[in-house]
């Protein structure tokens, strides 16, 4: 398995990266949390690396801290939901957001994420909440608790600029509607926003 890759960041197209270790390009999909935290191309980077193995592929998905990677790898342990969704929850909300709602039992901030209906929310804050307190225990994943209980947490229109319609294609990826994901863009979209940001905006906006 791979656990970890350093090498040059060569592109960055949510939700992919493509860093070039020593002559061979490895596509990485990550959560929009670790894209923000990318900031140029052509510079050199570690992420930590997780190899999910299918029948028909063999794909891997990056994480700039390990307990993003710590918390993929026990959401896509629990029934129905997969790498796609795993990948939403991390780029919709923090690791401490997401361990907070789990902690609080709120089904409402779960179903926000693309993809996630009452009864996945469901389950999630039954499994997860099992399965969270010996990872606590073992370092390999930090949750720091609100004073409240609560974390701190298609086709696209042929309208929309490039930068619009690469940030819709990023946010369907991560499991939204087209028809949503525009709306999303449209209403936190500013001339000269970058990729990255624009999506990070769209992101916040349908937080709780």
């Amino acid at each position: 398995m791979i656990g970890f890759l350093r090498g040059r960041l060569v592109q960055k197209l949510p939700p992919m990266l493509v860093i070039d270790v020593h002559g061979v390009g490895y596509e990485v999909q990550a959560p929009m949390s670790t894209f923000y935290q990318l900031e140029h191309t052509q510079e050199e980077v570690t992420i930590l690396t997780h190899m999910h193995v299918r029948e028909d592929a063999m794909l891997l998905y990056g994480f700039a801290s390990e307990s993003e990677r710590t918390l993929f790898k026990t959401l896509i342990k629990v029934n129905g939901v997969g790498a796609k969704m795993a990948l939403g929850i991390l780029s919709a909300m923090s690791v401490n957001e997401f361990c907070g709602y789990v902690d609080a039992g709120d089904v409402t901030a779960l179903t926000r994420i693309p993809g996630v209906g009452k009864k996945t929310a469901e389950r999630l804050l039954i499994e997860m909440r099992d399965r969270l307190k010996p990872i606590f225990e073992s370092g390999l994943l930090s949750y720091e608790p609100a004073i409240d209980g609560v974390g701190t947490m298609g086709t696209v229109s042929a309208t929309l600029s490039s930068v619009q319609q690469s940030a819709c294609d990023a946010l369907m990826a991560l499991g939204y509607k087209a028809p949503q994901a525009e709306k999303m863009i449209q209403s936190v979209y500013e001339e000269g926003v970058s990729l990255e940001e624009l999506i990070k905006r769209a992101l916040q906006g349908v937080k709780l």
